[in-house]
């Protein structure tokens, strides 16, 4: 199998999967009962604050799957809590939506670009909201899935995480290693001369023999077990991936 297409079938089966814990930071008491009363009917986890101060001990334990986003908290501005989430490497990839009572152009526009996944404006209809959570949730589902190659259906390749399963065992490779798999992957049955994966690997910038390759494809093939087997050598050409 090449790099997945996944159909809308295949990434909400994906999703459905997922535990999602949903964090809503609102100063309204009456908000936060009526978002988390629709989210767990949903069949989501919730957890609930008042204050961002409260917000922040939480996700020094645990980071929440999405978090909703009130813009106007007693003891912070949200925009300056979403922009330093954006910001940390450790928050980034938890998606945001805004939910506020500034409902102008100006304004969602700035929390757009500020990084939040989306920006719903109060009064609110729960039920869209729902939709809004399943919706971001599902396309940061797909951009994860679309990161994987699976070939074989015991070789995966996940590039974001720079890791390597074959039969759900993770192979421990150096970082040449992965990078050859990875050119061979990404280009399932295209053959690859000893020159090309040269080049991708070092450019012109440094001068390695190209029998270089063929060792790294011995250790990676070796450590692949039975996935080596689609590593396949093309005599007097090169190499390539196919099942």
């Amino acid at each position: 199998m090449s790099r997945k297409c996944f159909s809308r079938k295949e990434s909400e089966k994906a999703y459905n999967r997922m535990n999602e814990l949903i964090a809503i930071i609102d100063d309204e008491p009456d908000i936060l009962e009526l978002v988390s009363l629709h989210l767990i009917k949903s069949g989501f986890k919730v957890k609930k604050f008042l204050n961002a101060e409260n917000f922040f001990k939480f996700l020094s334990q645990k980071i929440p799957d999405l978090i909703i986003l009130d813009l106007m908290l007693p003891d912070s501005d949200g925009i300056e809590i979403c922009k330093y989430l954006k910001s940390n490497e450790n928050f980034n990839s938890i998606p945001i939506i805004m939910l506020t009572a500034l409902s102008s152009e100006a304004d969602r526009i700035l929390g757009l670009e500020i990084g939040a996944d989306d920006y719903v404006t109060k009064p609110f209809s729960p039920r869209e909201l729902v939709a809004r959570v399943k919706a971001v949730l599902r396309r940061r589902t797909e951009k994860q899935l679309s990161s994987q190659i699976k070939i074989g259906n015991i070789l995966l390749i996940d590039f974001n995480k720079y890791q390597v399963y074959v039969e759900n065992k993770e192979i421990d490779l150096t970082s040449t290693e992965f990078r050859i798999l990875k050119i061979l992957a990404q280009k399932k049955g295209w053959v690859f001369t000893r020159d090309q994966i040269l080049y991708h690997l070092w450019g012109h910038d440094k001068a390695v023999l190209d029998r270089t390759i063929d060792v790294h494809i011995k250790s990676l093939r070796e450590k692949l077990g039975k996935a080596g087997k689609f590593i396949k050598s093309v005599r007097g050409v090169g190499y390539k991936i196919e099942e």
